[in-house]
């Protein structure tokens, strides 16, 4: 994991430890938390409302009528 932290290919450090297949070096990338809390942060909160749908009453009658 360090060296991936480092900027080393996936396919580089699955050659050097020997993997069959990159497939295989994804179980431990993919259980990196350090890995994922990094891109977590360099991803920006969409600038969308909270909030739940709420149907307007055509939607509604449409429905209902189904």
């Amino acid at each position: 994991m360090n060296l991936l932290h480092h900027g080393v290919d996936q396919a580089v450090i699955a050659l050097w430890l020997g993997h069959e297949s990159v497939e295989t070096t994804q179980v431990y990338i993919h259980a990196d938390m350090r890995l994922k809390e990094k891109a977590l942060a360099r991803v920006a909160a969409p600038d969308v409302p909270t909030g739940r749908f709420q149907p307007d009453d055509h939607l509604l009658a449409f429905l209902e009528g189904l």
